[in-house]
């Protein structure tokens, strides 16, 4: 989801458009209750993606897909969700593999922390597991990070691409995920970065 045609200036050609493709999912409602209902959680999903674009974050993915891993083996195939941005980070001047290096500087000791020579130049790979503090009628459900950190060749910027997702269980095929779209990542000009996310 690119955020700019999600968070359109008002009274723009992109909140036109942004109105012209929303507006079959009105129409579709049964009642103007539901048609509300939908109505709040957009506006609330376009202020959450705000507060990503206030941090940097320029595209955003959603991700729900069957669990087709060991099907065999009792788990239920149930759905598994994923969140994936990049975002862009000003840094000082530097080297790119010093760039990379203090990127991961100050994690928590248990994150697990690669470092990598990609096409694209020097990454540095994190993973980190949260699990939330008790809150009342909330599941502690634990959730896994997965982060990539390119420098950019003009030494003053850093890509994060962040990978998110509860299926702990999946790690591995989720890391693997993360790494091949690092590997198909290249920087083709002074402001662009171009990624095969699909």
């Amino acid at each position: 989801m690119p955020l700019d045609a999600l968070l359109p200036a008002p009274d723009s050609p992109a909140a036109d458009s942004l109105c012209t493709v929303l507006a079959p999912f009105l129409k579709a409602a049964p009642d103007e209750t539901v048609r509300q209902r939908f109505i709040g959680q957009f506006t609330q999903g376009q202020r959450l993606l705000g507060v990503l674009r206030e941090t940097g974050t320029v595209h955003c993915s959603i991700g729900l897909h069957r669990d087709d891993v060991d099907e065999g083996a009792g788990t239920g195939g149930g759905p598994l969700l994923s969140f994936f941005t990049v975002s862009w980070r000003t840094t000082a001047v530097a080297p790119r593999a010093v760039t990379a290096a203090r990127a991961v500087s100050g994690l928590d000791a248990r994150a697990v922390i690669e470092y990598a020579e990609l096409p694209c130049g020097p990454v540095t790979f994190t993973e980190t597991v949260h699990t939330p503090d008790a809150v009342e009628g909330l599941p502690r459900t634990p959730l896994i990070q997965f982060r990539a950190h390119l420098p950019h060749p003009d030494c003053r910027r850093l890509a994060v691409f962040t990978l998110s997702t509860t299926a702990v269980g999946r790690r591995e095929q989720y890391r693997a995920i993360l790494h091949r779209i690092a590997m198909m990542t290249s920087f083709e000009g002074p402001g662009s970065l171009r990624t095969a996310t699909r």
